[in-house]
C-alpha cells in the first residue's frame, strides 16, 4: 500500500490543529514533520514544542524529517516527543550508523535521507539497516519548489538496489509532488509520498482525498 504523508511546512499553524484533523479523517497515515536549523539547511522551520504540542491531536504516524547538523544529539528528545519514525540526511552525520543505532535503541523507526546531489552509492551501507530511505526531489529547505526531474531516475536506482538485496524497504519521496507527477514517483518505486502545497493549499481534505485516490488507496 502507498502512503501519503503530508507535510506541515505547508500547513496554516493558526488552523494546525484543524487541518491535521482534516489529513487524518481523509485517510493520510503520516504526518510528515520537517525539522531544520538554519544549518544544514538555510531555513529554521520549528523544533520539539511544536511536535510535543500537536502530539496529542492524532494517532498518526509522526515522520519527522532532521535537516539538521549533526542529528544525534537530538535523536533522544524527538523519540521522547513522540516521534516514530525519525528520518536524518547522511549528509549531515559523521557517523550514519550510530544515528540509525540511536534511533532503534528508543524504539523508533530510523530513515537516511539524501539530497538531489549526493550519489545513491551512499546508501550501500545502510540498505538493511533503516526502514526508510528519502530520496530528496527537491533542494531541502524550502516548501514549494518544483520536483527535479533527475531525482526520478535515484528513486528507481535505490528501488534497484533494495530489490538486488531482497530488501523491502520503505522508499520515501518529498518535493514538488502533485496530482500530476505523483503516478509516475510511484512506478518508479516509492512507495511514501511526502506532499505540502498539494494538500495544503486549498480544502484540505479534499486534496488528501484526491491525493490518496489517485495513489490508488
Amino acid at each position: 500500500m502507498n502512503i501519503l504523508s503530508p507535510s506541515i511546512l505547508a500547513a496554516d499553524f493558526k488552523n494546525l490543529g484543524q487541518q491535521i484533523a482534516d489529513v487524518d479523517s481523509a485517510g493520510a497515515q503520516y504526518l510528515h514533520i520537517d525539522v531544520m536549523d538554519g544549518m544544514f539547511v538555510p531555513s529554521i522551520s520549528f523544533g520539539m514544542p511544536v511536535i510535543e504540542s500537536i502530539r496529542s491531536a492524532t494517532d498518526m504516524v509522526f515522520d519527522v524529517h532532521l535537516m539538521i547538523m549533526d542529528p544525534i544529539r537530538y535523536v533522544e528528545e524527538f523519540a521522547r516527543i513522540g516521534s516514530d519514525i525519525i528520518t536524518f540526511h547522511q549528509e549531515a552525520a559523521d557517523d550514519p550508523q550510530a544515528v540509525i543505532d540511536k534511533i532503534h535503541s528508543f524504539g523508533k523507526k530510523a530513515g537516511i535521507a539524501i539530497k538531489p546531489g549526493t550519489p545513491v552509492s551512499v546508501l550501500l551501507p545502510y540498505l538493511d539497516k533503516v526502514e526508510m530511505i528519502l530520496v530528496m526531489t527537491v533542494e531541502p529547505g524550502f516548501g514549494g519548489q518544483k520536483l527535479i526531474p533527475e531525482t526520478i531516475d535515484k528513486v528507481r536506482e535505490v528501488r534497484k538496489m533494495l530489490k538486488d538485496k531482497n530488501l523491502d524497504t520503505d522508499i520515501q519521496v518529498d518535493g514538488g509532488i502533485n496530482d500530476a507527477n505523483v503516478m509516475t514517483i510511484v512506478e518508479a518505486g516509492a512507495n511514501v509520498i511526502v506532499a505540502g502545497s498539494a494538500v495544503f493549499r486549498g480544502n484540505v481534505k479534499e486534496n488528501a482525498s484526491r491525493f490518496l485516490k489517485i495513489m490508488g488507496n
